[in-house]
């Protein structure tokens, strides 16, 4: 590998003069500049930025950890990240723990070891001594949509309590008395945020039961088999209502239903789904869905990375949360 050492040499100058060349070229000669440049230019030397970075103490890497990247939701919340890292001459580096403590763990211990810009979580399941890591080193750390309040850490959120309520009160407008609600992983926050509004709309109203259906994950492979496993109990143990923890579930079961019955949506199952990826809409049967502002969340959660890295002193915890959105459409609507 190509050193400094080795283009100072090639340029017949010291190693003082190639670092000031690399790091404050004004300072450089111009003709001390063009033999340093073509020696780097003839011996392929490429500049270890990692290295110079953790030096000093800086970096213009940005962090995102997600809970799971096959859910279209998080790919749009990090497209708008990195637009909006690109306008600050950040880079977003995207990783998933794939609903793994331990492995988000091991990519948050790195992200401290190289002092990254700062670090955005929306796992929901990040442990305790992680989030203290991360406050202890001070590195700018902002949550989204996945933990409770919290006096240490600035966030940007959904009300995803208020969204449940709001998705099954609607079923039972629609008539649905058996709900299913299918992803119930209580271990993760805002999956734990979305049962408790569905049984706080469950409890308040009479005659109304909530089964709940774990999943190993939120994908549409797991939907389909969710929705299989429905089936197979008999039409006579079916809910009439389903609301799932995420879109990419919702479509999955509906998938299954219409593949493998006569059960018509929403005549004899409504569904409604969360999130409202770009393909709830266009679904063969349209899905009604609970809204998260993906936009708002990649550029706000950036935006206060950036104002904790760029202030001279701590900043106050901020703490943004949006209303969520009902979006009814013919997987659900009966009247």
């Amino acid at each position: 590998m190509v050193s400094i050492r080795d283009v100072a040499s090639r340029a017949n100058v010291s190693i003082g003069t190639v670092s000031k060349y690399l790091n404050t070229p004004h300072r450089v000669a111009p003709d001390t500049k063009k033999r340093i440049g073509k020696a780097i230019k003839d011996l392929g030397y490429m500049r270890n930025e990692a290295a110079r970075q953790l030096r000093a103490g800086e970096s213009k890497t940005l962090a995102f950890v997600a809970l799971e990247l096959n859910n279209p939701f998080f790919g749009d919340v990090a497209d708008a990240m990195e637009r909006r890292a690109a306008q600050n001459g950040l880079f977003l580096f995207i990783v998933s723990s794939n609903g793994s403590p331990e492995r988000e763990g091991q990519y948050i211990e790195m992200f401290a070891q190289q002092r990254v810009y700062g670090v955005i979580l929306a796992s929901g399941m990040t442990r305790q001594r992680e989030l203290d890591l991360l406050f202890t080193r001070r590195i700018p750390t902002v949550l989204v949509d996945a933990y409770g309040k919290t006096d240490r850490f600035s966030s940007t959120s959904v009300d995803d309590f208020l969204g449940a309520e709001r998705a099954v009160t609607h079923l039972i407008e629609q008539g649905c008395r058996s709900i299913a609600f299918i992803g119930g992983e209580v271990q993760i926050h805002q999956i734990a945020e979305r049962l408790r509004g569905a049984r706080a709309a469950v409890d308040a109203h009479s005659g109304v039961r909530l089964t709940i259906i774990p999943t190993v994950e939120r994908s549409v492979r797991a939907g389909l088999a969710a929705g299989e496993h429905l089936l197979s109990k008999g039409r006579q143990d079916l809910p009439d209502g389903i609301f799932a923890a995420n879109d990419s579930l919702a479509i999955g079961i509906m998938q299954a239903i219409s593949a493998g019955s006569d059960i018509r949506i929403p005549e004899d199952i409504a569904v409604v789904g969360y999130d409202d990826i770009d393909f709830a809409a266009s679904a063969a049967v349209p899905l009604s869905t609970v809204r998260r502002p993906r936009e708002v969340f990649g550029r706000s959660a950036v935006d206060l990375v950036r104002d904790q890295a760029e202030s001279a002193e701590p900043l106050p915890v901020r703490s943004i949360v949006i209303q969520p959105e009902l979006i009814v459409r013919q997987s659900s609507r009966r009247t």
